[in-house]
């Protein structure tokens, strides 16, 4: 969910580049940098934390006359939030910004380390800026030590590299991460990762395909696909509307951030997995030392990660572990033991239910653990550690990505504490590793899916509310579903275990009454189905997202055939959501601010 931003023109680049990074702050990050190049002398700047620093730090920078330069705001995935870290990267004569994630990059800084290049940061992305200069002085020009570089990186980039040898040039690349370039009447050229830092800036702009390389000069715009052949620039207007940019096409925010799950757990991801071993550099692992227990502490959708998460603990790390709702545990004179590690979880980190119930577990002497989204907040600065969940900067007041990237932290943590509890075979453990890289996948929305689920949308208008009903995880995950309806929909929805139905609440049943049966192929499918019977034999109205198809579902949504329940849980998230979100949409409502409802519950 970085940012990246380019100017090459004759005006302050300085504030081109920051009036960019700000419009790129929606999308989260923890750092931000410039460097600009003028007369083969670069000026670089960085800073941790909020855009504010780095404006403080180029207070008294500004350039005169033409420059090139590049900025970056980044959200940390290999190596912490510091300035180090932080883009522009820096080799001897050159800087570079980069989006994505070099797969590879062990490889060539191994190499590069054998030549003797000194290391400054923890990121991948430094290898890119040493292998060009690497490259440089072996090839003619400057685009061919580039296009040579390119060629050499595995994995997902959007890339843009200033070098002292051609001081009015931009190289860039893109593969999996977005990028385009906008142009003016003013013969300037503008980079950005979306559309809204060059609204007011450019009049249209080109966007790349993935394979796209080449170089931006004063006279030339060189585009070449990634089978080297030249491109012609296809340029069209852009839009005039920031917050519609910002959506990027889609209707609401939600909708946008449903269909960015696939990135975001692939950033969540990113660093923390290897073949045997899931690794957080947040953590030390003596951290676990002592603890027999986990105690989860959160508020509404971050609770249902935490009851999800509940599960994994106990089945994989073999560790006891309870569940609190944080309004609940802050007035009930809980007894806390040593022994315990509590944990709390929220997207801002600034819920102020669970915020004390921290408060409460720090005086109590426990160790303190939070899974949070925002860097530096209230949370993060009290507990003792902490994992950030990468989702970037959710605008939807209705949580979905937080969702997704929480559950995803939590099934890496019950196998990061089953390795150190010795609790699960090699065996399992890689084979657990292979399921989690396939999430990103798994999450991926396809127009087939989401324009069935527009159609059955309809039929689930009125009736007197909503079962979501599921067993084991898919009980936290029909709690989650119920409250997303609620939520943007208005209408009347409960979450239940499956095999509550028969002990009171399937005397509502009728047909009136719309059942969301969670049927997973590898978890007590059986099991589930004889109790989504009993409610059809009751004439409710039966709604079955299942691989397999169900021959007493009104309706049915299928998900895609896959090896493991947890795969089938984050495709029927998927499924939920989106079905929540197209019945508000034909209710009229507005899904991404929903009355009555604050992105952040700061107050109790």
């Amino acid at each position: 969910m970085c940012g990246i931003v380019g100017y090459l023109g004759e005006k302050n680049t300085k504030e081109i580049l920051l009036d960019g990074l700000k419009e790129l702050e929606y999308r989260g990050y923890d750092s931000a940098g410039i460097a600009v190049l003028q007369n083969k002398t670069f000026s670089n700047y960085k800073a941790v934390g909020k855009l504010i620093n780095l404006e403080e730090k180029t207070k008294d920078f500004t350039t005169k006359d033409f420059a090139v330069g590049i900025g970056h705001t980044r959200w940390a995935t290999h190596g912490k939030p510091t300035e180090l870290n932080a883009h522009p990267h820096v080799g001897e004569n050159s800087y570079v910004v980069h989006n994505g994630i070099i797969e590879n990059y062990v490889e060539l800084k191994r190499s590069l380390e054998a030549d003797g290049v000194k290391f400054l940061s923890q990121t991948d992305t430094e290898v890119i800026v040493h292998q060009f200069e690497k490259n440089l002085k072996i090839e003619k020009t400057a685009f061919e030590a580039f296009s040579k570089t390119i060629s050499e990186l595995e994995g997902a980039y959007a890339i843009l590299l200033v070098t002292k040898s051609e001081d009015a040039t931009i190289f860039f690349a893109k593969h999996g991460s977005p990028m385009l370039v906008g142009i003016n009447q003013e013969n300037e050229k503008y980079f950005a990762s979306s559309d809204t830092p060059l609204i007011g800036h450019a009049k249209e702009v080109n966007y790349f395909e993935d394979g796209d390389y080449g170089f931006v000069s004063n006279d030339e715009i060189a585009i070449f696909s990634k089978d080297a052949k030249k491109q012609k620039p296809v340029f069209q207007a852009i839009s005039t509307n920031r917050l519609s940019a910002q959506k990027d096409g889609y209707r609401f925010f939600m909708e946008k951030e449903i269909y960015e799950q696939s990135d975001v757990i692939a950033d969540t991801l990113l660093g923390r997995l290897s073949e045997d071993a899931i690794h957080f550099d947040e953590l030390d692992p003596a951290f676990f030392d002592g603890i027999n227990e986990i105690k989860l502490c959160a508020c509404g959708t971050s609770y249902h990660s935490a009851l999800t998460a509940s599960y994994m603990f106990e089945r994989y790390a073999k560790i006891r572990c309870s569940v609190e709702i944080a309004s609940e545990f802050r007035y009930r004179e809980p007894l806390m033991c040593k022994d315990t590690l509590f944990v709390v979880i929220s997207q801002s980190g600034e819920t102020a239910d669970t915020l004390e119930t921290l408060k409460m577990a720090k005086k109590a002497g426990l160790k303190t653990l939070v899974v949070c989204n925002v860097d530096n907040s209230s949370m993060v600065r009290l507990a003792d550690a902490c994992i950030l969940t990468r989702a970037g900067i959710e605008k939807g007041v209705a949580s979905t990505k937080a969702f997704a990237t929480q559950v995803t932290v939590f099934w890496m943590l019950s196998l990061y504490i089953a390795k150190l509890r010795d609790t699960m075979t090699s065996k399992k453990l890689a084979h657990q590793i292979f399921l989690l890289r396939g999430v990103p996948g798994s999450v991926k929305v396809t127009d087939t899916m989401h324009e069935r689920i527009k159609r059955l949308s309809k039929r689930y208008l009125h009736g007197h509310g909503f079962f979501f009903i599921g067993r084991d995880v898919f009980f936290p995950l029909a709690l989650e579903g119920a409250l997303k309806l609620k939520e943007i929909s208005y209408l009347h929805a409960e979450g239940y275990p499956s095999g509550e139905m028969k002990h009171g609440p399937i005397a509502l049943a009728d047909p009136e009454l719309f059942t969301i049966a969670l049927l997973p192929q590898h978890l007590l499918y059986e099991k589930s189905k004889s109790n989504v019977e009993e409610l059809s034999a009751r004439d409710s109205t039966i709604c079955a997202i299942s691989a397999i198809e169900f021959d007493k579902a009104d309706d049915f949504i299928q998900i895609n055939q896959c090896e493991d329940y947890m795969l089938e849980f984050f495709q029927m998230m998927v499924v939920v959501q989106l079905l929540s979100l197209e019945i508000s949409v034909r209710l009229g409502n507005d899904v991404d601010m929903p009355r009555n409802l604050a992105k952040s519950v700061t107050v109790e």
